[in-house]
């Protein structure tokens, strides 16, 4: 009978939810703010289309509504705290980061940012958010994905890395793989080529560092049982019961969805976290935001779609074609 009790005791303190610690909330926020860009023209950017003389008739005024919207979202996902980290994709550049945080409530909480400067044709990047109060940065550098001759260039992958609480380094990639343009298949080698580049930089860290704590978020454009995910990054399901710490974990891989296509919705949006980061994870705290705000009723396919801010050509006034991912974490 006790060694009946022991292999019970021992099954249930292996649980994920159960080996987190107890400390601060520290929040995560990863989101696709679709098309933010600023009003005026980049000559080296093919940014035409978002001008308030072009097609769009993108003004000063709807542009301005947009980063209101952004800040409101970032504000929800806190709930009482502050998110500490904010993952944010399609931005065009430093000028709409500055915006975003002078011309909106996030003046309150004294963020900086990160954000890249790739070589995308359209002139979107990729940003993080950080509250200096609960992540003190270290460290920043852009990762050039590298692609055949003659193909695009695509987006470059952001790693931040900085200390938290607890005096431990958290390592913070922020990704917005290749898109599915051209079709799924003619472009999955571009995100298998930004796929194998984040995972030789997570082999290298977790050897550099003896308890190294992982963060990759954003827009893979790609499902969690895809390639790119499961054979290449090697994310796997979470929750589990057993946590390998160098081992990646997706913490969205049965999430029903963060963007709708025809009708049909698709998780493209994801968190991983290594198996020592994962400890840290509040019970239940991974979630796609469905706020009514952020869904609007789908008259094409039935149901809901996410609140954009153009249907087509056509001017909504919404948010973007994506909803946020939070999860939380707890530090000591």
């Amino acid at each position: 009978m006790k060694s009946f009790f022991y292999f019970m005791l021992i099954g249930y303190l292996t649980l994920p939810s159960l080996q987190a610690q107890e400390g601060e909330p520290f929040v995560v926020v990863s989101y696709n703010v679709e098309n933010l860009f600023d009003t005026d023209d980049n000559p080296e950017t093919d940014d035409e289309e978002f001008m308030p003389e072009s097609a769009r008739h993108w003004t000063k005024g709807r542009y301005y509504q947009k980063l209101q919207h952004i800040a409101q979202v970032i504000h929800v996902a806190g709930e009482w705290n502050t998110p500490a980290l904010v993952g944010l994709c399609e931005v065009e550049g430093d000028s709409v980061m500055h915006a975003l945080l002078h011309r909106t409530s996030l003046r309150t909480i004294g963020y900086r940012y990160c954000i890249t400067h790739g070589n995308d044709q359209r002139g979107i990047n990729v940003a993080l958010l950080y509250d200096r109060t609960q992540f003190r940065k270290l460290g920043e550098e852009e990762l050039v994905v590298p692609l055949p001759h003659g193909e695009r260039s695509t987006r470059n992958l952001l790693h931040v890395w900085g200390e938290v609480r607890s005096s431990d380094t958290l390592d913070v990639f922020v990704c917005h793989l290749p898109s599915r343009y051209g079709g799924e298949l003619a472009s999955r080698p571009k995100r298998h080529a930004a796929a194998h580049l984040l995972r030789s930089c997570i082999d290298s860290l977790c050897q550099e560092r003896s308890k190294s704590l992982c963060l990759i978020m954003g827009d893979f454009n790609d499902s969690a049982t895809d390639a790119t995910l499961t054979s290449i990054l090697k994310a796997q399901p979470f929750p589990t019961e057993i946590l390998r710490d160098s081992s990646l974990y997706n913490l969205f891989f049965t999430a029903k969805g963060s963007h709708k296509y025809q009708g049909e919705w698709h998780q493209l949006d994801h968190i991983l976290v290594n198996g020592r980061l994962a400890r840290q994870l509040q019970l239940e705290s991974a979630k796609v935001l469905r706020p009514p705000f952020l869904l609007t009723r789908d008259k094409t396919w039935r149901g809901v779609r996410p609140f954009r801010s153009y249907y087509g050509f056509r001017y909504e006034g919404g948010y973007s074609d994506h909803l946020p991912l939070r999860c939380v974490l707890l530090f000591p």
